[in-house]
């Protein structure tokens, strides 16, 4: 299946992508895609609705803004320098376990809604990364069974601002919790779809431009060693995002000189299998 929301900010409702890429309203199923949601076993009841219920659902209007594909969780947990030339282009060793920070779950935002480039930034950033979405509880999962405890996988753009992250003391998630800093999906596609997310394409463009253009078979630390190793210092609970890294071609990295995002600037970028974002930037209106 592939979950969508969409909506007014706040106020989404739940749907579906179907076989033939139409999004449809599934607000009869009567629950958000939320921790709840995935908590009570919701992937397997609403497969059995939709057998019932699919062919009398209303499809979504085009003009519909889309949302992110789940409500708010509990956690965004984020992975630093998980693809090899990723960490060369940043001047920093390859780690030798996986390196974590968060991002603040009021950063989440919809896969067509607008970059806010933050008051004072100097180096707002992309990063296109394949995003873990926890299905049920974890602590201290043995990563032969990680499988298990995944739901699905969404597109993200793990945005950043670098002199927030890197000259501002302190902690990286300063750098990457700005409002509209964590655009996810346009879906949400559960496992089944997926049968080897250690190999997909992930690629970014800027003004149509490409600079990132990757495979997930080049991660450091594979999804079961990076469930694994998290569920040993804190519980993953259903709904939870894990962002996995990104590959080189981020905007800090740019030769001869970077380049961080300017208002006006498109973002593109797209995962096989789990579709393409688009993102423009401006400048926070509340700056």
């Amino acid at each position: 299946m592939k979950l969508i929301r969409f909506g007014e900010a706040g106020k989404e409702k739940p749907g579906i992508q179907d076989n033939l890429g139409r999004n449809l309203d599934c607000s009869g199923f009567g629950e958000d895609w939320n921790e709840e949601f995935f908590s009570q076993n919701g992937l397997a009841r609403l497969e059995e609705w939709l057998h019932a219920n699919q062919a009398n659902l209303h499809e979504i209007p085009a003009t519909a803004r889309i949302g992110s594909p789940i409500a708010r969780p509990s956690k965004i947990i984020c992975i630093g320098l998980n693809y090899r030339k990723h960490a060369e282009e940043a001047g920093m060793a390859v780690p030798e376990v996986p390196i974590i920070f968060m991002k603040a779950t009021s950063s989440l935002s919809g896969p067509y809604d607008p970059i806010y480039i933050p008051r004072n930034s100097k180096q707002t950033d992309w990063e296109v990364e394949l995003a873990v979405v926890i299905g049920k509880r974890a602590k201290y999962v043995k990563k032969e069974n990680a499988y298990e405890y995944i739901a699905g996988y969404c597109l993200h753009n793990d945005v950043s601002e670098r002199d927030f992250q890197l000259r501002h003391g302190g902690q990286w998630v300063k750098g990457k919790s700005a409002d509209h800093f964590a655009p996810l999906g346009p879906t949400l596609v559960t496992k089944d779809e997926i049968p080897d997310p250690h190999n997909l394409r992930l690629w970014l463009k800027l003004n149509g431009k490409t600079l990132q253009d990757s495979s997930t078979s080049d991660l450091i630390f594979d999804i079961p060693t990076i469930i694994e190793h998290l569920s040993q210092y804190m519980t993953l609970l259903p709904g939870d995002v894990i962002s996995t890294g990104t590959p080189a071609g981020v905007g800090m990295g740019l030769k001869p000189e970077p380049r961080f995002l300017e208002q006006g600037d498109v973002v593109e970028l797209g995962i096989e299998g789990l579709g393409i974002s688009r993102q423009v930037a401006m400048n926070d209106p509340e700056a």
